[in-house]
């Protein structure tokens, strides 16, 4: 058996997320399934570093899967991209090392959520970025992101109330940054936990409108509750940005 890396970017507007469910087939993971299967004549089932939930985005979406044989990999990359639907794109595909795993020999990701922070409409990127007309303060932000970043449980970031493993993390870095009208958060951590990025996206978006106070994030650390952090913003505005190995 041959394994493979492949990198992918898609817009996830249209699809129920990443994972492939069993009553629909309109999942970012059954789409590349059925066209690598198809192309090389034999079942495929792809792994990818991480689930992303329905409506985010990916810009470097790594998989790995496993053939019987050895295939062109530029042929067969030149042939998903004529057969995927045009919001799903392969950018490099390669034989990789037998031990390689998407997602088991990650060593970390990083996450992009944008904002729109402006009254005027944003009509040409309303699908890559959640539209917020009050002004944020970036210097709050900025000093509650530092009290976030870290090792710490997060548990109270966690969208799954009843999550049975451990919810402990490292953060490493959590930047707050404004071009124009686009604020950008990004952070980069060793794992996220289910919606945690949205998460703390809506915790730090609630310090920049005044509703919280900046050093209030070690209390929601400590609180270990669900309730403590604020709801997580919409799937549209996030990205993950890349996969590091």
């Amino acid at each position: 058996m041959q394994n493979y890396r492949m990198t992918l970017s898609y817009d996830g507007s249209r699809y129920q997320g990443w994972q492939g469910q069993g009553n629909t087939q309109n999942t970012i993971q059954a789409k590349v399934e059925a066209v690598l299967s198809r192309l090389t004549g034999q079942t495929v089932e792809v792994n990818a570093s991480g689930r992303t939930d329905a409506g985010v985005h990916a810009a470097g979406q790594v998989v790995s899967f496993r053939l019987a044989h050895e295939v062109d990999c530029d042929a067969l990359l030149d042939g998903l991209n004529r057969c995927l639907p045009e919001d799903i794109g392969v950018l490099s595909l390669s034989p990789a090392e037998p031990r390689f795993h998407a997602r088991l020999s990650a060593r970390g990701k990083v996450y992009v959520y944008r904002i729109w922070n402006t009254p005027t409409p944003d009509v040409f990127g309303r699908k890559y970025r959640y539209a917020l007309s009050q002004p944020l303060d970036l210097e709050r932000m900025e000093t509650a992101a530092r009290l976030l970043e870290g090792k710490h449980d997060f548990r109270s970031f966690c969208g799954l109330a009843r999550y049975k493993k451990s919810t402990v993390r490292t953060v490493n870095h959590i930047s707050v940054t404004r071009s124009g009208p686009v604020v950008e958060l990004r952070f980069q951590g060793d794992g996220f936990l289910n919606r945690m990025v949205r998460i703390l996206a809506g915790t730090l978006v609630e310090v920049g409108l005044g509703l919280r106070e900046p050093d209030s994030m070690t209390l929601v650390l400590e609180a270990k509750d669900r309730s403590a952090a604020a709801g997580a913003l919409p799937p549209h505005g996030l990205m993950l940005e890349s996969v590091l190995y």
